[in-house]
């Protein structure tokens, strides 16, 4: 037996057994493993586990009645994309149509339940709900619900990807297991995405306009610095020439009375000389 012959098979079993009343099931899964084609089958049916009685109700919504699911699908992948694009009216919208189908998924899952005889309470009814809503809210958990073979209830924000670790019953990849989207979908995802795109365009745009007009406001009062620092260095100039002919005519001025004040020296130092004579 080829390993995906294995998986298939495996896979069948615990689909079946998944939904099997929970007093047959230990007698149910030894029956499917006396039955197997091999040693290695028989060994991983013997390893499936019982799911709990919450997991067992949605198993049987999702195995009886699976158009029920298909809306969770569609809404947990608009629910994240709207997410993914903080998308605030789109999720409140969400929020309104999440309530809506919820409350008839639960009722139809509770009500399956009843017809197979299983008395659901307060809590087994909130971990139902608790499920159901991650199925709403985020694809792979809507991937999980759909396989009919949970083994525990599971919750997801819609913010991080759910906790599935030891949630469905064999071999299970998320992957795989998410339905292709409607061509409803499929069209409202593309016009999400163009919307989306020109969007974050737009806000590129503004963002690029944004910095023109605070580098044009900087250039302009660069402009007028610059202007003002080159008037301000001409009038420097025209001082530093005035200052220079200044400074000419005084160092001119300066040779001019050092020679008479020389002139002028050695007169008095004649006149005083001659006058010293005079008075001997």
């Amino acid at each position: 037996m080829t390993a995906a012959d294995h998986d298939t098979r495996l896979i069948q079993v615990a689909t079946r057994l998944s939904v099997a009343p929970a007093g047959d099931f230990v007698a149910l899964r030894t029956e499917a493993a006396a039955e197997a084609a091999d040693r290695e089958l028989a060994a991983a049916i013997r390893k499936l586990r019982k799911p709990v009685v919450a997991a067992w109700i949605v198993n049987l919504l999702a195995s009886h009645d699976p158009d029920a699911l298909a809306p969770a699908a569609d809404l947990a992948d608009e629910f994240r994309e709207a997410v993914d694009a903080g998308d605030g009216a789109a999720l409140a919208d969400l929020a309104r149509r999440r309530r809506s189908i919820l409350r008839g998924l639960v009722d139809r899952a509770v009500t399956l339940a009843a017809e197979a005889g299983a008395d659901v309470g307060a809590a087994v009814r909130s971990a139902v709900e608790q499920t159901l809503d991650a199925a709403l809210r985020d694809p792979d958990a809507a991937a999980a619900v759909a396989s009919a073979r949970l083994l525990r209830p599971i919750e997801a924000t819609g913010m991080d990807a759910p906790d599935l670790s030891d949630a469905v019953s064999g071999p299970f990849d998320v992957a795989s297991a998410r339905p292709e989207p409607t061509d409803d979908l499929a069209e409202r995802r593309a016009a999400r995405e163009a919307a989306r795109a020109a969007a974050e365009t737009r806000r590129h745009a503004e963002s690029l306009e944004r910095d023109l007009d605070r580098i044009e406001d900087r250039w302009r009062a660069a402009q007028e610095r610059a202007s003002s620092l080159e008037d301000r260095l001409a009038e420097l100039d025209r001082e530093r020439a005035r200052l220079e002919d200044e400074a000419e005519r005084a160092r001119a001025e300066v040779e001019d009375l050092g020679e008479q004040r020389r002139r002028a020296r050695a007169a008095a130092t004649k006149a005083r000389s001659a006058a010293d004579r005079a008075d001997d």
